[in-house]
């Protein structure tokens, strides 16, 4: 998954980055340098074996909020954020490896803002909270309770996965704070509300919504150039979680992955994950297996999409949601994750974090 805005970042490995604060957001120029907000970057191809990552920047999106983007976006390249009005810092989600978590709290300090109080996970995945461990115990980690489940649960998900990959020292920690429908906090006078939309990407999603600056981190629920992934939540669930966030009239959205866009995004993944359905409609009834489907399907539109692999997970989601399994209910893994291999050309999926 690219990321137009990545251009203008000098290719670094984030655990070597030393660089002062750079200015943010509109206008900004050097490593920082981004659209504007809401503005939908087109994606690139991912970058060529071996090739250096562009390192993550900071975008703001409106006083006192920025996002932390990681490029390309990919497995386990997830975005981040924080929300601040210099006395207190709310951090949204954290990174897949310690070194990049840090890097993260470092550019936090660097714009000039408190050390962290809070932060908020939008899901259970590794990605998205092995670095809560960075920023704890100086501040309180918030989730669903279900995300909170479903991390203790799962543990050291990533070393599973990707076990060559050198995350650091992660030391799993659980929100502490949990929620269930909808709860609000308050960074001095910025509103910002955690809305679970239901099962969709997990079971445990979170919504993070500021009402007055129309801003919502919507976690993987929004991937940007990347295939949407429901494999562990719910297809029925995702489409029903975009509706809702259409209610939310946001202009800009932060998704889990890719670079920063505004609402036009959802159109996209709800025809990807209609087209899904489909396919799972036909190729069930045809008793056909979703690897059979999923290999001979054609992409159409959806082929310019990275990670195109996930369409066999979310098949088996989506057969598993007509045979009448439970949005969210477990399913095999190792079956889900070795389809995708063969769909990678028999090659595990790459993890750069």
């Amino acid at each position: 998954m690219g990321d137009s805005a990545a251009r203008h970042t000098p290719a670094q490995n984030p655990a070597a980055d030393t660089s002062t604060a750079q200015p943010t957001g509109p206008g900004a120029t050097g490593p920082a340098a981004a659209p504007p907000p809401g503005a939908a970057a087109p994606a690139d191809a991912p970058p060529a074996a071996g090739a250096p990552l562009p390192e993550p920047y900071l975008t703001e999106l409106a006083a006192g909020v920025h996002a932390f983007v990681q490029p390309d976006g990919g497995w386990c390249l997830n975005n981040a954020g924080f929300i601040t009005d210099g006395d207190t810092t709310l951090v949204v989600d954290t990174a897949a490896t310690e070194r990049r978590a840090r890097l993260l709290r470092r550019r936090i300090a660097e714009s000039g803002a408190p050390t962290p109080r809070m932060v908020v996970n939008t899901h259970h995945h590794g990605d998205h909270t092995y670095g809560n461990c960075v920023f704890a115990p100086e501040a309180t980690v918030i989730g669903h309770a279900s995300c909170r489940r479903e991390l203790l649960a799962a543990g050291q998900q990533l070393h599973a996965v990707w076990p060559e990959v050198e995350y650091g020292d992660i030391r799993l920690t659980a929100p502490e704070v949990t929620y269930t429908d909808e709860l609000a906090l308050h960074v001095g006078d910025i509103e910002v509300r955690l809305i679970h939309p239901g099962v969709a990407h997990t079971t445990g999603d979170t919504l993070v919504w500021l009402p007055r600056q129309r801003i919502v981190f919507a976690g993987d629920l929004v991937f940007h150039g990347g295939t949407p992934f429901v494999f562990m939540g719910s297809l029925a669930g995702s489409l029903r979680a975009l509706q809702l966030m259409r209610t939310l009239d946001a202009v800009t959205v932060v998704p889990g992955h890719g670079p920063v866009t505004g609402p036009e995004v959802y159109d996209g993944i709800e025809r990807y994950l209609r087209f899904v359905g489909r396919l799972a409609q036909e190729g069930r009834a045809a008793g056909r297996t979703p690897l059979e489907v999923a290999r001979e399907a054609d992409l159409g539109p959806f082929a310019e999409l990275a990670e195109s692999e996930r369409l066999v997970a979310n098949l088996h989601r989506a057969y598993a949601e007509l045979a009448g399994t439970a949005p969210g209910a477990p399913l095999d893994v190792v079956a889900g994750f070795g389809d995708m291999t063969v769909m990678n050309g028999g090659v595990p999926m790459a993890c750069h974090a």
